[in-house]
């Protein structure tokens, strides 16, 4: 067994930062939704709403954000974005102590914290690339994706258990907190972090500025097709997991405890496939493993369509769930890695900032959509139209190695 390759004092604060807060997010996980129906008495129509409006509004105020953060100092703006999310996080048991709690404070926190996430997100890519050598990106895009799928098996379950003794808003607190003790280990990093200096040297953001990072994205032969790709996969899987749900806790009858040990037990796929991403890289390329783990990942999801009562189908779920949940853990990474590789260092936040508005404004949109379609066809067959237009998504994947070619022609 080989030996865990140290990435440096610095990289090992910037791990423990994101992995405080990756278990405070999901350990707080569907948190809002859940206090939008125990405490404010809210219907189906405000609980979409809320899950959608914060995505779709959080993207949309996220925009000019990327090509701001692209000439800051990216240690101090994700500290700043910790501390906005503390903050509003800790305004939710704060006005639920007072009981001065309404929607709009939950629409309005959900709001901040969505752009908060894209903000934050898009330094931090740009930190990492900065702190880790370009060989060893791989390992730590790894390290972070094993963390997720351990903070995505473990968080809710404990997240449910602590809601049930302790009360609706304990979780949102617990989330509050990660966030403050991420900052600390992000200033905890140290070092000298010298500010990014602008090639024309203009002062100010112009209104051409906000789509760089998409011009970028799609002026690029293998970003472009990755880009569309990740953005349909990940959007349909996450428009059909409120019908999944309503699937299974109503017309098939499961308990809420089958339906979450159907989710977390199959996390463990995550830490299989992020651990093998590295050596498939390895031993078969870069090009090739996300090729075709973006080809196995499409596979599973139309499979969901025929869950059925009783254990052959929380089996069932759990099944599918491991095979997609192993094939993303293997293919998120090396995408990541691909990325960053890809994109000059100076165009990091603003290309990882318009990918994740586009996600989350897509996920929005699709949400609502697969919803009005389930209304009409009944979730099951919404599953079913959602998995067979993920059967084309390999379509989008890039067929030729674009960094080979690069390689040779250099």
């Amino acid at each position: 067994m080989g030996v865990r390759r140290s990435l440096g004092r610095q990289f090992g604060w910037l791990w423990g930062a994101y992995t405080v807060s990756a278990f405070g997010t999901w350990l707080a996980f569907d948190a809002f939704p859940l206090i939008a129906i125990l405490v404010l008495h809210a219907g189906p129509t405000e609980v979409a709403a809320l899950a959608a409006a914060g995505l779709a509004v959080g993207a949309a105020v996220a925009v000019p954000l990327g090509p701001w953060v692209e000439f800051r100092r990216k240690r101090p703006v994700m500290v700043a974005m910790d501390l906005v999310r503390f903050a509003a996080l800790m305004s939710v048991p704060a006005a639920y102590a007072l009981g001065r709690l309404g929607f709009v404070q939950l629409l309005v926190v959900s709001v901040v914290v969505a752009t908060a996430d894209i903000t934050f997100n898009a330094a931090a890519g740009a930190c990492l690339k900065a702190l880790v050598q370009p060989r060893d990106l791989l390992i730590a895009n790894g390290r972070f994706e094993a963390t997720t799928w351990t903070a995505t098996m473990a968080g809710p379950p404990l997240g449910g258990a602590a809601i049930a003794v302790f009360g609706p808003v304990t979780t949102v607190m617990a989330d509050a907190v990660s966030y403050l003790l991420s900052a600390v280990g992000i200033r905890a990093i140290g070092g000298t972090e010298p500010r990014p200096a602008r090639a024309d040297a203009r002062p100010r953001l112009r209104a051409r500025d906000l789509p760089d990072g998409w011009r970028y994205i799609l002026a690029d032969p293998a970003l472009r097709p990755l880009f569309f790709n990740t953005i349909l996969v990940n959007s349909l899987i996450m428009a059909t997991s409120p019908l999944l749900a309503v699937l299974m806790l109503g017309r098939l009858g499961f308990a809420p405890w089958q339906y979450c040990l159907a989710f977390a037990v199959p996390c463990v796929g995550g830490l299989i496939g992020s651990r093998l991403a590295r050596r498939l890289v390895a031993r078969f390329g870069q090009h090739k493993v996300m090729l075709t783990a973006g080809t196995l990942r499409a596979c599973w999801s139309l499979g969901l369509a025929f869950v059925r009562p009783g254990a052959a189908g929380l089996v069932l779920v759990m099944a599918v769930e491991l095979g997609l949940i192993t094939c993303c853990a293997v293919f998120n990474p090396v995408l990541a890695t691909y990325r960053l590789d890809r994109t000059p260092a100076d165009r990091v936040a603003r290309t990882l900032s318009a990918w994740s508005v586009t996600s989350k404004a897509t996920t929005a949109a699709m949400t609502g959509l697969w919803g009005l379609l389930a209304a009409v066809t009944g979730p099951r067959t919404a599953i079913a139209l959602a998995g067979l237009l993920i059967l084309t998504t390999p379509l989008l994947l890039p067929r030729r190695d674009h960094a080979a070619q690069l390689a040779a022609v250099s």
